[in-house]
């Protein structure tokens, strides 16, 4: 492999993937534990640090899930990702500190008594499944190994998206939050555009209504526009189409800074948790982990396992070339 080059890519060789590898499942941590405290808060200006004690919530034990079943089967299989959630799943663990949504628990036990992996989240919400953001919060893994692969990170985010979330809105938004993060990966700091990086991803999309807010995040980037018309245009809710925009255009917005992505992000209120996950998980692909401030990852909870696992995943990418 010439030295500077993947895929032919300039300036992406495999020590650059390695850092944005562990840079984006890092950032999900990093995003998710920072929003955690501030969960279905009102809009808020961050002017300082906020308190972070490491501590995540299902978003990043899930992406952890991802992760782990990617590289112990060595690509996806729907019936092992499903199992490797619900190992992960401690009830008691969960409800006090991972804060777990209705869905997920009811998914497995669903599974449980029989019912397929990819059927149990259709008997969801009157048989419609869940458009909620849980699918796109996790799937940072998928976009990491599928960065240069768009036909196959389309087919395998719709996959694993349907272990919990069955409605096309909850699939689609993880879609577009996995390519988000493929693009990431692809772009070496400081050459994105954000506009051209909204207008490709809106390109991608098949679904209008996340065409119509990627459309709506490039004026606001053109506008410059405060906070609490980000949070009115684009949405700061649970819903895929209200948050996985809102997370793209936080970092869109601050593309120069991880941690202004994240503060920003986090700034909205509502699912802070969330979005500051997936927001993190786009800037930590664009700038590697050595730009994440070193002592939120220290204070990470399993930091060096969520490392370890960036690298395992890496390790499975250049077993695929």
């Amino acid at each position: 492999m010439q030295r500077g080059f993947f895929l032919g890519v300039p300036g992406l060789d495999v020590a650059a993937l390695r850092l944005k590898f562990r840079g984006s499942m890092l950032g999900t941590g990093v995003g998710d534990a920072l929003g955690r405290p501030l969960e279905g808060g009102v809009f808020r200006l961050v002017v300082e640090q906020p308190e972070f004690d490491g501590r995540y919530t299902d978003d990043t034990e899930m992406m952890i899930g991802v992760a782990e079943s990617l590289v112990e089967v060595g690509g996806f299989d729907g019936e092992h990702m499903a199992r490797t959630f619900m190992r992960n799943y401690d009830p008691d663990l969960d409800r006090a500190v991972r804060r777990y949504g209705p869905g997920p628990p009811t998914v497995f036990r669903l599974i449980e008594r029989g019912e397929r992996w990819d059927a149990a989240s259709r008997r969801l919400f009157g048989g419609e499944g869940s458009f909620g953001n849980g699918a796109a919060m996790r799937i940072a893994p998928v976009g990491l190994l599928y960065f240069d692969e768009p036909e196959a990170l389309r087919k395998i985010t719709e996959q694993s998206s349907l272990i919990t979330h069955a409605h096309p809105l909850g699939v689609e938004g993880a879609v577009v939050q996995a390519y988000a993060v493929a693009l990431a990966v692809k772009s070496k700091p400081p050459s994105l555009n954000p506009r051209e990086f909204l207008e490709e991803l809106e390109a991608f999309t098949r679904e209008e209504v996340y065409r119509e807010a990627l459309r709506e995040a490039a004026l606001l980037l053109d506008e410059r526009a405060d906070r609490r018309k980000v949070v009115s245009a684009l949405g700061n809710g649970v819903e895929a189409f209200r948050s996985v925009p809102t997370a793209i255009y936080c970092f869109a917005a601050n593309a120069e800074s991880f941690e202004k992505t994240v503060l920003y992000a986090i700034s909205l209120g509502g699912d802070t948790d969330t979005i500051g996950a997936m927001a993190g998980a786009i800037s930590g692909a664009y700038h590697g982990e050595e730009k994440i401030p070193s002592e939120w990852v220290r204070k990470l909870e399993n930091a060096d396992y969520i490392a370890s696992l960036a690298d395992r995943l890496l390790e499975l990418k250049l077993k695929q070339q």
